[in-house]
């Protein structure tokens, strides 16, 4: 268990990703594989290929920088954010504005590749993730969808040992009282519930359902699923 132990006022939120020995950054470069084999295949079908990056960063894109440069100009990568995110330095990489969960996002375009880490557990009740499931294979054949486990016994936004399942009440109590992971000590209660209410795990029970044309992979930590992958290729 990590928890933040700066007063919320000089808190600073982390960025395993700016450090190339974090575990988080470890464990997204081994997940990359996946994402490189897709990659690959659309590659071996095309000249150039697109990619639409539901809720990406160039930050996490660093892990491929070298896949990246190998196939430069032959790969572009769209970055979707429902907030402002800075203007991408990579000429592969652009950012736009919208939300993954709206029909008309893209509406009449399809890319090579749909990705999204981490995103789908942010988005809301289960019919938004519904409507995110809807997106991703209306706007490709082949995409890599990943997001934590929910049985997995630590919590990875919050870095509490089974945060996830506490009440809702509890959750946004212990936000009060200090800072949590990636979260300052909330300033009011209707601050915490806001942070904890946000973050809904999924388990493979509700992936199977929200994808279940994918191969769901499992990534794996001392013999416990720690996230969930589903991974769907047109071939």
């Amino acid at each position: 268990m990590t928890i933040a132990s700066a007063e919320a006022g000089s808190w600073v939120k982390p960025d395993p990703m700016s450090n190339p020995r974090s575990i988080e950054r470890r464990f997204r470069a081994k997940r990359f594989r996946h994402v490189r084999q897709l990659l690959e295949t659309a590659l071996s079908e095309k000249d150039r290929i697109e990619v639409l990056d539901l809720g990406g960063t160039e930050a996490y894109w660093a892990i491929a920088e070298d896949f990246l440069a190998e196939h430069r100009g032959r790969i572009g990568i769209t970055l979707v954010n429902n907030e402002p995110i800075p203007e991408p330095k990579s000429a592969a990489l652009s950012a736009v504005s919208g939300d993954a969960c709206d029909a008309g996002l893209f509406g009449g375009k399809r890319f090579d590749l749909v990705h999204s880490n981490s995103v789908i557990e942010h988005v809301g009740e289960v019919d938004r993730m519904q409507a995110f499931a809807d997106n991703v294979r209306r706007l490709s054949d082949r995409y890599f969808i990943q997001t934590p486990n929910f049985w997995f016994p630590l919590e990875p936004h919050f870095r509490v040992l089974g945060f996830q399942w506490l009440p809702l009440s509890l959750r946004a109590a212990l936000m009060q009282r200090r800072n949590l992971g990636f979260f300052p000590r909330a300033e009011s209660r209707e601050e915490a519930w806001r942070n904890v209410a946000e973050i809904r795990l999924l388990d493979r029970k509700l992936m199977r359902r929200l994808f279940p044309e994918a191969e769901l992979r499992d990534e794996r930590v001392a013999g416990l699923t720690k996230s969930l992958m589903a991974v769907h290729d047109r071939a």
